[in-house]
């Protein structure tokens, strides 16, 4: 009788268990199906960056195209040298391609505002210094596949700086930031990069609980300065390197 229940237990857990070993498997093994979609998105991203850096070209950017974020993040080494003043617009894109620290061991001095420890007036300070730094690396919250650059800011000093002071800027955006027009580009503002942000930054504004820009009129409101780039700033050297791959907001 024993024999019989303990049977009768092995044979329900095999049951129940052989989806999960067959899942776990299958989960171990490349799903055909997630490779195909790879070489679509793979394909989508090569055509949409490659016709976006042509245009980019048009409009006198330096501008180039990269499979991978280590090709990109050597092209930005290769543009700092050791002693240079380097500062980051707070770009998430930069933190995942580890920039900074690849800029800190080529020897090059980082002016980062949102380091830990300072004042409201050193802070202050460090983003005035930015504006006269010889490399400023940041994103862009939409670039256009005609080759414009569109950004919003709250105070003002990551546009500031994309418009005129640094010696160079290199912007770096991934192919989910590249759209169709103008408008396509203020709505992934809006919709995308604005709420997620926000987020980040723990503001309580209502976009981060709706999801879509609301339009708000908050103290914390983060939209405050709007910019559309569209022919490189002419007395700066300016560099935009789109990227193969899903980067930042």
């Amino acid at each position: 009788m024993l024999i019989i229940i303990v049977a009768s237990i092995i044979s329900q857990l095999i049951f129940y268990l052989c989806p999960v070993i067959k899942t776990e498997q299958m989960s171990a093994q490349q799903n055909p199906t997630d490779t195909f979609v790879n070489e679509m998105n793979t394909w989508h991203g090569q055509t949409l960056g490659i016709k976006t850096v042509e245009a980019l070209r048009k409009n006198r950017f330096e501008a180039s195209f990269f499979e991978t974020r280590l090709e990109t993040a050597n092209a930005v080494i290769e543009m700092i040298s050791p002693g240079m003043e380097v500062a980051f617009g707070g770009s998430q894109t930069a933190r995942q391609l580890n920039l900074q620290q690849l800029v800190l061991d080529k020897g090059a001095t980082i002016l980062d505002h949102n380091a830990a420890g300072l004042s409201d007036d050193q802070k202050m300070e460090v983003m005035r210094r930015q504006q006269i730094c010889d490399v400023f690396i940041c994103s862009s919250n939409a670039i256009s596949i005609q080759g414009e650059l569109f950004n919003i800011d709250g105070h003002g000093n990551r546009v500031a700086a994309m418009a005129f002071g640094p010696r160079r800027v290199i912007v770096i955006a991934g192919v989910n930031k590249l759209v169709a027009d103008e408008d396509a580009a203020w709505q992934r503002i809006r919709t995308v990069a604005a709420p997620i942000n926000f987020k980040r930054l723990n503001r309580p504004n209502p976009c981060t609980k709706q999801g879509i820009c609301m339009n708000c009129n908050l103290p914390t409101r983060g939209c405050n300065i709007y910019v559309a780039t569209r022919r490189k700033p002419p007395m700066m050297d300016f560099s935009v390197f789109i990227v193969n791959d899903s980067l930042g907001f």
